[in-house]
């Protein structure tokens, strides 16, 4: 599921609106936590836990060209 970045909040934790409406915390696992950094306003993939629906973990981030790539072919809302 796509969101966006809406706010770091440290340990490795962030608040990110996702494209279903829900603003969900989510984390960034150990295997990627050095190799990404993020920013607010990235857009990034998350999947939603399944025992509790508000949190979620961060899987991949977009850089700048394959967001305007989502944008121009409809995945993602200006």
């Amino acid at each position: 599921m796509l969101g966006t970045v809406e706010s770091l909040l440290g340990a490795n934790k962030i608040r990110v609106r996702c494209m279903d409406g829900v603003v969900r915390l989510a984390r960034i696992p150990g295997k990627i936590k050095k190799r990404i950094w993020l920013r607010e306003g990235d857009v990034v993939i998350v999947v939603p836990w399944s025992f509790q629906n508000e949190k979620a973990d961060i899987t991949w981030k977009y850089s700048g060209p394959q967001v305007n790539w989502l944008q121009r072919k409809g995945f993602l809302k200006s």
